[in-house]
């Protein structure tokens, strides 16, 4: 729900420390001059006008929840500039969800879509496995949150895995030999929906990764504080943070 929380008056939330201010998750993927958003919630515009995001040559979505989706519509401002429907790459059953709730963009009468090119939809179709998409060679894996199937996307040495829950053994295959795991952790009470911190930290560990940032973090939980609770190789991530990766292009 963002941070701080509306109507909230907790310590987070009306905290001074810029750590404390947080924005639905959201990554860039920045490939040599190819950008490539991973998931676009309602916080969107805000993060594309801050970070000047000026272009994208597609979108990855994990999920169909709101705070993950709700930016959609924002993303014509670049298929308008372009000319050129945006690529996205996405599970059959999140399009289903987007589908329904943005039928305004996805009838094929629609008058908005004569307005303006749409988005052109590739799916993951299985599980697990590889998949080319524009200039990136990427691995997507599957698992669960509250029976929702949820993908995560590894870019090389680099993995990002958000609103995990319920999760088969051979994620860990998917997430060897990484060196940078960015992974969700709601807060230190249990939930059905998210890994709990700790939770969050037994997973880290079972990767191997190098180093660990916590991400799509609740008000209950203190930057500074939590940092000092985390083993030196996890962090809580923080809006804007960069993170250098090495991944595959087709082109290298």
């Amino acid at each position: 729900m963002g941070v701080p929380l509306i109507g909230c008056n907790c310590p987070v939330c009306t905290s001074t420390s810029p750590y404390n201010k947080r924005l639905r998750p959201s990554a860039l993927c920045v490939v040599g001059k190819q950008q490539y958003l991973i998931d676009c919630g309602p916080d969107f515009r805000q993060q594309a006008l801050t970070y000047q995001i000026d272009h994208l040559d597609g979108v990855f979505f994990t999920h169909s929840h709101n705070d993950h989706t709700a930016g959609l519509d924002d993303l014509k401002v670049y298929t308008a500039r372009s000319k050129q429907p945006m690529e996205c790459l996405l599970s059959r059953e999140t399009y289903a969800k987007l589908k329904r709730r943005f039928y305004y963009i996805f009838e094929e009468d629609s008058l908005y879509t004569g307005l303006t090119p749409s988005f052109n939809m590739h799916f993951l179709e299985e599980d697990r496995g590889e998949y080319t998409f524009g200039e990136l060679r990427i691995r997507y894996f599957t698992y669960e949150q509250l029976g929702m199937r949820v993908n995560g996307f590894r870019f090389g040495d680099l993995a990002y895995v958000s609103d995990i829950r319920a999760f088969p053994e051979t994620i860990f295959d998917d997430l060897t030999g990484l060196k940078t795991l960015v992974l969700s952790a709601l807060r230190f009470s249990s939930s059905q929906m998210h890994f709990n911190v700790d939770e969050a930290i037994d997973f880290a560990k079972r990767t191997g990764a190098e180093r660990t940032w916590l991400m799509h973090v609740a008000h209950d939980l203190d930057h500074e504080k939590a940092n000092a609770y985390l083993p030196q190789n996890i962090r809580m991530a923080y809006d804007g943070l960069k993170i250098n990766f090495e991944t595959e292009s087709i082109n290298a």
